[in-house]
């Protein structure tokens, strides 16, 4: 088998820091054959910028090319599920940006229909894929701090002038462009399970959408997830995993994790460097979601045993019903 041949679904910020993290990868096992903006002009810049043989100025060409095996969608979350679904009917595997949807019945019709098509269907956390996060399930696994009973969690950036973290058309608010990390931490931490009961209080921005928000999540066995998030203000963005025997830390930035200290030791978890400038902090790590892509398909499986398609429609259903408790809705939560 030659490389994993990659299709980009749109040139914006994060589709640059994805393909400058798979030149961190071996050319033998990766290679980027296509990509596709809605303005030819800013998809022939990025393949200068890249090396990437063909640029398209619709998805919908780069959803025909024979060439390419899997396609890494990065446009804004409102946009995920149309252009999922383009490429799952024209047969292509499919990395989709977190989060999946705009909520759980749109992740749940993409998933769907990935097992309709039997093609390969994955949400985005590339948190997951850190070896930070691969050393924490493995912990947790051997029972290093006994059994689970908290896990603590915070995320806050100064992002309430960013119109894409405001505007409702764009999919703005908190919870779903930040607030889904902690809580999907949560989940991987709880192994999968549905929380007995949540809680959640927040404030609104004028637009509608959730500017600050904190959520308990309340687990069988009296066990509990305090997760809070703003774009008002800078928060310390650590998480904390606390059991019967010890505490796993994960030092700012815990949603892309370099460090865990367990038990007061710590460890550390040093990136790839980049060869181009990033956009946004730790970057490079998106490589690990995109092997751990290739493994998948070179085993022939059609989701994730990390980010599985239960594990997506977990954490939706979870930040659907913190929206609901919050008053915050969207136009595709119209039936």
């Amino acid at each position: 088998m030659g490389p994993l041949q990659w299709g980009i679904c749109s040139a914006g910020k994060i589709s640059h820091d994805f393909l400058v993290a798979l030149k961190t990868l071996p050319p033998e096992d990766h290679k980027v054959v296509g990509i596709a903006s809605r303005e030819l002009s800013r998809a022939q810049e990025y393949a200068h910028t890249h090396n990437i043989p063909k640029a398209y100025g619709s998805y919908a060409e780069l959803a025909q090319d024979p060439d390419v095996e899997v396609v890494y969608v990065g446009v804004i979350h409102p946009y995920h599920l149309p252009s999922t679904l383009l490429f799952i009917q024209a047969g292509k595997n499919v990395l989709c940006e977190k989060p999946l949807g705009m909520n759980a019945a749109e992740v749940k019709a993409m998933v769907r229909a990935a097992r309709e098509k039997g093609i390969f269907f994955m949400e985005a956390f590339w948190s997951r894929f850190f070896p930070a996060s691969e050393k924490l399930r493995s912990l947790l696994r051997q029972g290093a701090i006994g059994d689970v009973v908290t896990v603590h969690a915070d995320f806050g950036l100064p992002l309430i002038t960013v119109p894409r973290c405001t505007e409702k058309e764009l999919g703005g608010g908190g919870l779903l462009d930040i607030g889904l990390y902690c809580v999907q931490l949560a989940c991987m931490v709880f192994g999968g399970e549905k929380p007995k009961s949540i809680v959640a209080s927040g404030f609104l921005h004028d637009t509608g959408v959730d500017k600050m928000g904190s959520i308990i999540l309340n687990f069988s066995g009296s066990r509990q997830a305090v997760l809070t998030y703003t774009l008002l203000s800078k928060l310390p963005n650590r998480a904390s995993i606390s059991g019967t025997k010890g505490i796993v830390e994960i030092p700012s930035n815990f949603w892309c994790p370099l460090q865990l200290v367990v038990n007061g030791k710590k460890e550390e978890f040093p990136l790839p460097p980049p060869s181009q400038k990033l956009n946004f902090l730790n970057s490079t790590g998106l490589c690990y979601e995109a092997e751990h892509i290739r493994q998948c398909l070179l085993q022939g499986l059609k989701e994730s045993p990390v980010v599985s398609h239960a594990d997506s429609e977990l954490v939706h259903s979870i930040l659907d019903e913190v929206r609901r408790q919050l008053g915050v809705s969207y136009p595709q939560d119209q039936p």
